[in-house]
């Protein structure tokens, strides 16, 4: 366990992505994946008002929390702001989704509450107030942002600060060890700040795990395309580089992908998912794993 950023959240090393409940899993399959997850000592929980087709992840971690009664053990984060249900940061928007949420999770409390994406059409100010009156009702604990470029969020930090309101304590921005554009603008922002980044698509969409090394036999994956974009030269540059740890480690290429995201300056836990809960062996191994500084070095230059 590690504190999230400047919370008072103790967060398991790996945010189990629960996207795909309600979608490829369905409710007795994600309850064996939130069973194995917690037995491994698991705690932290990431989902969204649109996941599953539009609450249905929600229900099903609030069905869990309901017949296992494991609500306390648990950091839950969860977002508002995308899909075609609920679009936007508006306060109204915000109130009426933080409700639907709760509902659904069988909760009285979010421990992280995101605005999943920005929205240009609502000013920063009414979007933080709006978040700042959760916190102080004792709906939200902490607030996050995702999907935000690096000028907005700085003017989001400083309207908090400027107007005592609760602040952004975490990002979650698409970063990984083939998507590095995060590092660029974002990160130094996070660290001068004093945020913590929670990374999406960690294992770029499945190329990472590797198990796409071929576009003439892709699989019957549905990811599958998605994860082929990324087999290009440098995408073999990459795949060699994490064989060559990975075979040192006795690991798999999925945890030494994860493990080097771990390590990287201001990321506090990456998210990853699990369809069945066998897909968690190589996630969580990934939190035991260290690479020396040498290693992650290589994995770094075979992504330049």
């Amino acid at each position: 366990m590690t504190k999230l950023g400047t919370t008072e959240l103790d967060i398991h090393g790996l945010n189990l992505g629960c996207n795909v409940f309600g979608n490829t899993a369905d409710e007795p399959t994600s309850f064996a994946v939130l069973d194995a997850y917690t037995a491994a000592g698991g705690n932290f929980l990431d989902t969204a008002n649109t996941y599953g087709g539009g609450g249905g992840s929600e229900t099903i971690i609030g069905n869990w929390f309901a017949k296992r009664g494991r609500r306390d053990d648990i950091v839950l984060a969860t977002k508002v702001g995308m899909g075609d249900q609920r679009p936007g940061l508006s306060a109204k928007n915000i109130a009426a989704s933080v409700e639907e949420s709760l509902r659904r999770l069988r909760t009285d409390h979010i421990d992280l509450y995101y605005a999943h994406k920005d929205d240009l059409d609502t000013p920063l100010e009414e979007t933080l107030a709006a978040f700042d009156q959760l916190v102080r009702d004792g709906k939200v604990r902490y607030i996050a942002a995702s999907n935000y470029e690096p000028d907005r969020l700085a003017s989001a930090l400083s309207i908090s600060d400027q107007n005592n309101l609760a602040r952004y304590v975490a990002l979650q921005p698409h970063y990984n060890l083939v998507e590095r554009d995060y590092e660029r603008e974002l990160a130094p922002l996070v660290a001068r700040e004093n945020l913590v980044t929670l990374p999406y698509f960690g294992l770029a969409k499945g190329f990472l795990t590797g198990k796409y090394r071929s576009k003439d036999e892709p699989g019957d994956s549905p990811r599958a395309p998605r994860a082929l974009a990324y087999l290009d030269a440098r995408g073999e540059r990459v795949l060699a580089a994490l064989d060559e740890v990975a075979a040192a480690h006795h690991a798999s290429v999925a945890s030494v992908s994860l493990a080097w995201l771990r390590q990287q300056p201001t990321v506090a836990a990456p998210i990853a998912s699990a369809r069945i809960p066998e897909q968690l062996v190589d996630l969580l191994a990934s939190v035991e794993l260290t690479l020396t500084d040498a290693e992650l070095t290589a994995l770094g230059e075979a992504s330049n």
